[in-house]
């Protein structure tokens, strides 16, 4: 039986670290950073629980004084995960993140927050991390699912969430159309045999399955996915590479209005075919969808369509989106693994027993089921 979400009162821990340390020791590094006699003073709000599920952000105010003049700025701290504390992904190139919400900044009108300051050794927090500034507005929650009910987001009315989700895909549209993306974001390429990018996303995502096995063991339904996607690779080869943001969830948006003011979470970027990011905005939500069908809730089933995904993308770009079928074998996959690591880390903090059988962890399983044995796996 698939295990149900966390209950609506349960914050999942990401981390050990001691929060009380925190203000002083950026107040002390913004110092070396700010012009001299600025005293910066730092408080930390709080980290972010209802979101994402690998690095951790914390919420801050900066004051300090220049020129003569008090100063002012709220940001958001990105920290990457310790490796005691089960982080989700085998490493976190934060430098890689801020390059990339820094170009697209640069040559786009996406709505990005702008980065400011990166701290790239770790001898500060622990670990890296880099501030960038904080936008006001609100998210959908990942923590219970958005589609759950009883949020901003799901009781909307029905041209209200066909107007975040055609505003969001025209995001995406505009990510990737940017020019020579293969040779701007090369850093972006993930560092892993293969002749393709298309081929190093899916050598990076079995190395990524290998790490996890280690700390939960092996789940033959992410073995028979990754079999599938390496027999059926040249089928899903289009010859095109653009910017993918990666993990392109409307839960890493910021809205108003019901329109993207922030994109966010650049953790999962990468170079590689379009179909990447328009397959993971569509499996994300079927994820969710899944698991309210489980419990006979109403989701959302109107929302975030493929059909309607891909006819927006197609007239926001101008291009003609290929057959989705092996990108979502892919991207359930990489749900897979999500899921492994973070039942890992539930069991290391204590917020769940190491289940019998580990694909008790993995909410999305009959889906997944669904399109491997739809696909022919």
């Amino acid at each position: 039986m698939t295990q149900a979400p966390p209950p609506a009162d349960m914050k999942l821990q990401r981390s050990s670290r001691d929060a009380a340390t925190v203000p002083a020791l950026l107040a002390d590094w913004l110092a070396t950073l700010l012009p001299a006699g600025a005293d910066p003073q730092v408080v930390l709000h709080s980290g972010i629980d209802a979101n994402g599920m690998s690095s951790e952000t914390m919420i801050l105010d900066a004051t300090w004084t220049e020129d003569g003049e008090p100063r002012h700025g709220e940001y958001v701290a990105r920290v990457a995960p310790a490796a005691a504390d089960f982080p989700v992904f085998p490493s976190y190139a934060l430098q890689e993140q801020y390059d990339a919400m820094r170009l697209v900044g640069e040559l786009t009108d996406v709505p990005v927050p702008a980065v400011r300051w990166m701290e790239p050794t770790g001898t500060v927090l622990g670990t890296p991390f880099f501030l960038m500034d904080r936008v006001d507005g609100v998210i959908p929650q990942d923590v219970l699912p958005y589609n759950f009910g009883d949020n901003w987001l799901h009781d909307a009315d029905h041209a209200d969430q066909r107007r975040l989700q055609d505003r969001t895909v025209e995001v995406i549209a505009a990510l990737h159309a940017i020019p020579d993306a293969g040779s701007t974001f090369a850093f972006l390429d993930p560092h892993q045999p293969g002749e393709t990018p298309l081929a190093r996303n899916l050598a990076r995502t079995r190395a990524w399955y290998d790490f996890a096995v280690a700390d939960i063991g092996r789940s033959p339904l992410a073995e028979r996915g990754l079999a599938w996607l390496e027999e059926h690779l040249a089928e899903a080869e289009t010859g095109e590479t653009v910017l993918c943001w990666g993990d392109s969830r409307v839960g890493n948006v910021i809205y108003r209005d019901f329109s993207p003011v922030a994109v966010l979470d650049w953790e999962m970027a990468a170079i590689g075919p379009r179909e990447l990011d328009l397959s993971w905005i569509v499996f994300a939500h079927r994820v969710f969808e899944s698991i309210t069908g489980m419990l006979e809730l109403p989701g959302m089933p109107h929302f975030l369509r493929e059909e309607d995904i891909v006819a927006t993308y197609e007239q926001a770009s101008g291009t003609t989106v290929g057959d989705l079928t092996w990108y979502h074998v892919y991207n359930a996959v990489q749900w897979c693994i999500v899921f492994m690591r973070t039942g890992a880390r539930s069991i290391h903090f204590g917020e769940i027993e190491r289940p019998d059988d580990i694909e008790t962890l993995m909410h999305h399983k009959p889906l997944m089921e669904s399109i491997l044995d739809g696909a022919g796996a």
